[in-house]
């Protein structure tokens, strides 16, 4: 039936050029992941040929790294993006120079329908408009023509689940996995900062905060009232390269790497100054530097930030600003008892996240495990030399 479909729509498309007219029509077009950090789900964009000939693609992810403030106002949470529109041979133009593909999606509309998506979409283009907060999972460049078109034929759009994930429950997180798994410092960074917001059950429709999976899960798609979407298979009128990603990190210069390396050091380190009955201080102090700088981060993407998804984060129980006590304080004599004290709850908490950890809801990365097992480790050492060293006879 769709191809049958499709078939009608090219036979009059092709009466309409005869006739010197462009039958006006709506399409998706979805570019394939790119090399950057923020093109690894790939990008979208809407696609309206008119009558007059005119075509045009609009965009929603449009931001400017060089704007005041950007890379502040992000990480807090203020990240605004805005809809731009440009000529589709450019939009398809960029994105082939780079050696990333396109698809186009053509949809099942109607003429008044695609009116109606002209006139929603130069309204959004309008300036007081066009700047949107955007949000990475629930509201982006993907997300937002989908919005449009649904707005235009006044019904929802029912989305196929991806097959890749069809027969498992996945969730935001597993989905960024495998598009990140050749960036897994990346995705560290990701499981740090973004909370257990991200780790419930995908929705079918969910899945469409990734625009790569788009093209598939349009292709069985219909609205609610049982009218198919896609007016034919997605084509591809750019071709991608082989391959426009670095490739595999190597091993030994992974985030886990590191933090088997770490331990090691930690476990040698904490070897030596059990058996001299004394502490690492200058260890210590890079060490919960590290955690409380990270903590600090965190501190502020939970309390602070306006991101969705970064709260709640239990990763908090961890690194936290508190870390800078076994930092800076173990240099000060008068401040023993605190450090000590710091250690104690520190080691105490750390082995009852390790314990509750499969009930919070929230995944971490395999890297956490080293980094909290030295973490642990430095505490008990630090509990138990002080101990025996107070219990010598004067």
């Amino acid at each position: 039936m769709r191809q049958l479909m499709a078939s009608l729509a090219l036979l009059a498309s092709a009466v309409l050029a005869v006739a010197g007219e462009t039958l006006p029509r709506v399409s998706l077009l979805v570019a394939s992941p790119g090399a950057e950090i923020y093109e690894l789900e790939g990008h979208a964009g809407l696609r309206i040929v008119d009558s007059d000939g005119s075509d045009y693609t609009v965009n929603w992810g449009l931001f400017d790294f060089n704007s005041p403030g950007f890379v502040y106002r992000f990480v807090k949470g203020e990240t605004d993006y805005s809809a731009g529109v440009c000529r589709t041979d450019y939009f398809i133009g960029g994105y082939a120079f780079h050696g990333r593909g396109v698809k186009e999606i053509p949809l099942n509309l109607t003429s008044q329908q695609v009116e109606a998506v002209k006139a929603l979409v130069w309204e959004n283009l309008k300036p007081e408009n066009r700047v949107y907060r955007y949000n990475y999972v629930k509201d982006n460049c993907s997300t937002r023509p989908l919005k449009i078109v649904e707005r235009a034929i006044g019904d929802s759009i029912l989305l196929s689940v991806p097959a890749e994930f069809a027969d498992r429950q996945v969730s935001f997180r597993d989905v960024m996995r495998r598009y990140h798994r050749e960036y897994p410092w990346y995705q560290f960074g990701i499981d740090l900062a973004l909370g257990s917001g991200i780790d419930h059950p995908l929705t079918s429709r969910e899945f469409a905060f990734a625009p790569v999976l788009l093209p598939e899960m349009l292709a069985g798609a219909v609205t609610a009232g049982g009218a198919v979407v896609a007016a034919g298979d997605a084509v591809d009128v750019a071709v991608a390269a082989d391959s426009v990603s670095p490739g595999p990190t190597p091993w030994y210069m992974t985030p886990l790497a590191a933090g088997v390396l770490l331990l090691v050091i930690a476990v040698i380190v904490t070897v030596r100054d059990i058996r001299g009955r004394r502490v690492s201080r200058w260890f210590d102090c890079v060490l919960f530097s590290l955690y409380g700088l990270m903590g600090c981060v965190l501190t502020f993407l939970v309390f602070v930030s306006v991101h969705e998804a970064t709260s709640p984060n239990w990763l908090l129980a961890w690194l936290n600003p508190f870390c800078f006590i076994g930092a800076w304080a173990v240099w000060l004599k008068s401040c023993r008892k605190m450090v000590l004290c710091y250690h104690f709850v520190n080691f105490a908490v750390l082995i009852s996240l390790a314990l509750v950890w499969p009930w919070l809801g929230q995944v971490g990365n395999v890297a956490f495990i080293p980094l909290v097992a030295a973490d642990a480790m430095r505490s008990a050492s630090y509990v138990y030399i002080n101990r025996c060293t107070a219990k010598k006879p004067a």
